[in-house]
């Protein structure tokens, strides 16, 4: 005959355990009040209650600091681009701002941010195509390549994990010359090798500068340093390629030409458009590359702003006792027009060139 089951804690029998419960359930429930919960039960709906929302508490770090550091201050931004003149010094002295589109029409007038869009234009223009070109051309290179190709990865990609501002004076050295003609002291890198190939050296960086010559300086350091990254995600891609179409092409009897055209370039083609739009975005923020070579002016002595682009546009409104802020703010909603147009441009013709 089993032994009937007592419970320990209450010392009555298993059954008389169940049949208390109830009455208390019952009990509870005729006062109006919620029966209390067991600690196991609280256990249980805890660990619910864990595992259908774990995932938010596991995102909730990076979703506070997303929060306060990225749509804030985006709406913020737009905020103070409708203030006519915002200014927050005076602004805590208790200045009322009127809202208007005021900032918007300024800034398209004025004529220092149109020369600024010109010359951000130009370099984008520029170094996006060639560094594209020149990177499409390397990784090639690099995957054909047995011996050595770690080492040549290593190198190339080194210039993308170095300080810009710190690369930037490097340029400043290689091009600038030291005292003025006829007492030169030193010529500098790029004018020594000119002048041992019979050229004449060139002002590139130094006082009365020509506007050419320092775009030259600067679009030369911004292909150079957009190479490292362009390089690695063009590299993958190739190695990537199924090897068979190659093999298709020596059987046909291709040329390296006609192979790099008809298979390499349309296989690429989506790593192609990748590179080719975040180089527009990148090269319509550029900023830091003219600051490690010209400095915080941004152009050569005695010609102040010379090189200036949108991004500095907007950091010189916003530093310095001529802070107006409420237009910076505006100049930076027209610099995400014109950065989405163009994207959006890229996007509907790779829509049409890349082949997926």
């Amino acid at each position: 005959m089993e032994m009937e089951k007592t419970d320990p804690a209450l010392n009555v029998t298993a059954e008389g355990a169940e049949v208390l419960a109830a009455e208390a359930t019952g009990e509870a429930e005729a006062s109006g009040k919620k029966p209390a919960l067991t600690p196991e039960q609280k256990k249980i709906r805890w660990k619910a209650f864990y595992n259908k929302y774990k995932a938010w508490l596991y995102l909730l770090p990076a979703i506070i600091i997303l929060l306060v550091f990225t749509v804030w201050p985006i709406f913020n931004t737009i905020r103070l681009s409708f203030l006519i003149d915002y200014n927050y010094q005076k602004q805590i002295g208790g200045k009322v701002f009127e809202v208007g589109f005021s900032n918007y029409a300024n800034v398209i007038q004025y004529t220092p941010f149109l020369k600024s869009l010109g010359t951000t234009m130009l370099l984008t223009v520029i170094t996006v195509p060639i560094s594209t070109l020149l990177a499409l051309l390397i990784a090639v290179a690099l995957n054909s390549i047995k011996f050595f190709q770690r080492i040549f990865q290593t190198i190339f990609f080194l210039p993308y994990v170095t300080n810009a501002i710190a690369i930037g004076m490097v340029f400043m050295a290689m091009f600038t010359q030291i005292g003025t003609p006829p007492y030169v002291q030193s010529y500098g890198i790029i004018n020594t090798i000119i002048k041992a190939f019979g050229g004449k050296p060139i002002n590139w960086v130094n006082q009365n500068s020509n506007y050419w010559a320092n775009i030259a300086v600067v679009c030369i350091y911004i292909i150079w340093n957009a190479l490292p990254f362009k390089i690695l995600v063009l590299l993958g891609g190739l190695q990537s390629v199924n090897k068979q179409y190659y093999d298709a092409a020596k059987v046909d009897g291709a040329s390296r030409w006609r192979t790099f055209w008809h298979i390499t370039v349309p296989l690429l083609s989506p790593m192609i458009a990748y590179v080719v739009i975040t180089g527009f975005i990148g090269g319509f923020k550029e900023y830091s590359s003219i600051v490690g070579i010209f400095g915080d002016k941004m152009g050569p002595y005695s010609a102040d702003w010379q090189l200036m682009t949108i991004v500095g546009y907007i950091y010189r409104n916003i530093e310095g006792s001529n802070t107006n802020q409420g237009r910076a703010s505006a100049a930076a909603l027209i610099l995400f027009a014109i950065i989405f147009v163009v994207t959006m441009i890229n996007l509907y013709v790779s829509k049409k060139k890349v082949h997926y």
